[in-house]
């Protein structure tokens, strides 16, 4: 039996064969890069004082509404920027803070669409066993000037919402610095 995924699969591969097998559409020697192109790469990353104050602006949220919790401020390439633990937050919280941020990066979207995208028993929860990824809410993209700059994860509050908003009111607060 052909699971729905394989099936789905086994239903491109005549339209790959089709594109591979397709003349350009344009000059070959114009959609070939240049070798000077290809050796270094120009990337937007937020500067660590950006990231500290997104950090304490969604720690401040949490605050607000009573919770205790943790922000991590990942950059681009999932690499940790900020941990900010509160008080009285769990221990747990600043490792899965921090897990919430790489996933939302890795998965270039927030991990409350990830949580919507890959339920249980579905061919997509397989993600769910992704070594270091956290299918929970509270783990937002963050993007500036067109570009994914880094993510944000908030761990504490009382549900993956929560987590959430305190997460995009960090974002907001630095959204002037990051629409450059």
């Amino acid at each position: 039996m052909i699971r729905p995924l394989a099936r789905s699969l086994l239903a491109t591969l005549p339209l790959a064969a089709l594109l591979i097998a397709a003349p350009p559409a344009t000059d070959p020697a114009a959609a070939q890069p240049s070798r000077d192109q290809d050796a270094l790469v120009t990337v937007r990353m937020m500067s660590p004082e950006t990231a500290l104050d997104l950090a304490r602006a969604a720690l401040a949220e949490c605050r607000q509404r009573g919770y205790q919790v943790a922000v991590a401020v990942v950059d681009r390439a999932g690499v940790a920027q900020v941990v900010l633990r509160d008080r009285l937050a769990g221990p747990h919280t600043p490792a899965t803070a921090t897990g919430k941020a790489w996933t939302a990066v890795s998965f270039r979207t927030s991990t409350s669409d990830l949580v919507a995208a890959t339920p249980p028993g579905s061919p997509q929860a397989g993600v769910r066993s992704v070594p270091g990824v956290i299918i929970l809410g509270g783990g937002v993209p963050v993007e500036g000037g067109g570009s994914m700059v880094g993510a944000v994860g908030v761990s504490g509050a009382p549900s993956g919402e929560a987590d959430d908003g305190c997460a995009k009111a960090g974002i907001e607060a630095v959204r002037d610095r990051l629409d450059f």
